[in-house]
């Protein structure tokens, strides 16, 4: 699959972006794990005009990270523009905005989601953003907004004739949030539509290697955009490609296996962030990579409210000495499917 320039492998595995989870610590496991192509966490494009520091620092990209896009959301076609400028001059390799976040705060102010609401503003602002910038301008959007609008055929000719290099799509609504099923036979109809010539990229309940290989099989799509199966298993980029690669399934990670990816992040999180932020935002990671264990309430609690580095490494080794020797892939199941951090909500 290549946009524009960009050159990925065939039946590309992407990190889908997500607030408060592909953090750069995030994006480095998942990149060590067969992750083809990273997204940065979406960025408000205010935020980015106005200069403001948090939504600056989530900009930062690191020489490993390529090829990696910068996602931008926003309701003002001329502040969405201007960040697109911004976000070019860090070198991304693509820029990307985010017409799918359903979360209310984001999507009632016409941003995200609620761009679905009006498609003539959604198009306008897709082609100013390809003219503001060199780099290949890529948007990933939902089906429609309900069940009465699901016009995703339409818009994606449309997107592409303003310039939209490649189109990612979520089978839901806007309506359905993250409930039900994802639908990807709108998406298999967008792809396999003769008139669309750019890469085409699904996205939704893609949580086991079985269910990449059947969206890639089925619709035919050119990439399958990973998102909440991925958190708290960084390795499902692994295990898909070398499912696909093999047709067989790799071993489960061992819990002491775990615990090594674990530390590397937190690691990677102290060396970017520094000690109070770094461990601050681990923890959410930290509840995810051991979700499922036996009696390990008392654990966690312990993980997510230290703040002393040595402490946790210490608790770390104590995972590894209770469970180390466990390879439970059936507790995988309870992270792809929980919806109960509230991270889980935010991402496009």
């Amino acid at each position: 699959m290549n946009i524009q320039n960009i050159k990925l492998p065939e039946k590309t595995l992407l990190l889908a972006p997500m607030e408060a989870v592909t953090d750069a610590s995030f994006r480095f496991i998942c990149k060590e794990l067969g992750a083809d192509m990273l997204y940065t966490e979406f960025i408000a494009s205010e935020g980015l005009v106005r200069n403001i520091e948090n939504t600056i620092k989530k900009i930062d990209i690191l020489e490993h990270e390529h090829p990696i896009g910068v996602q931008l959301y926003g309701h003002v076609i001329e502040s969405m523009v201007e960040a697109a400028k911004i976000a070019t001059d860090c070198k991304p390799d693509l820029i990307d905005i985010n017409c799918g976040c359903p979360v209310k705060k984001i999507a009632t102010r016409g941003a995200g989601a609620g761009l679905l609401q009006d498609i003539d503003k959604m198009v306008k602002m897709a082609g100013e953003i390809v003219k503001a910038t060199h780099l290949p301008v890529t948007l990933k959007t939902r089906l429609g907004w309900d069940d009465n609008s699901k016009n995703i055929v339409e818009i994606a000719e449309r997107l592409q004739d303003v310039g939209i290099q490649a189109l990612t799509i979520h089978g839901r609504t806007r309506a359905q949030m993250y409930t039900g099923e994802a639908d990807w036979t709108l998406i298999g109809e967008v792809k396999n539509n003769p008139r669309m010539k750019i890469p085409i990229i699904g996205n939704g309940d893609v949580t086991s290697p079985q269910k990449a290989k059947e969206m890639f099989d089925r619709y035919g799509v050119d990439g399958v955009m990973i998102g909440r199966g991925s958190i708290g298993r960084p390795w499902i980029f692994r295990d898909i490609r070398h499912y696909l690669t093999h047709g067989e399934h790799c071993e489960p990670l061992s819990i002491s296996e775990k615990v090594d990816l674990a530390l590397m992040q937190f690691d990677k999180s102290l060396e970017i962030k520094g000690e109070k932020v770094g461990v601050f935002e681990m923890r959410r990671h930290f509840s995810h990579y051991f979700q499922g264990l036996p009696n390990f309430k008392p654990i966690r609690m312990k993980l997510v409210t230290s703040m002393d580095i040595v402490e946790i490494k210490q608790i770390m080794q104590e995972i590894r000495e209770q469970y180390g020797h466990i390879r439970w892939a059936d507790s995988e199941k309870k992270i792809a499917n929980t919806e109960s951090n509230e991270s889980l909500n935010q991402q496009a």
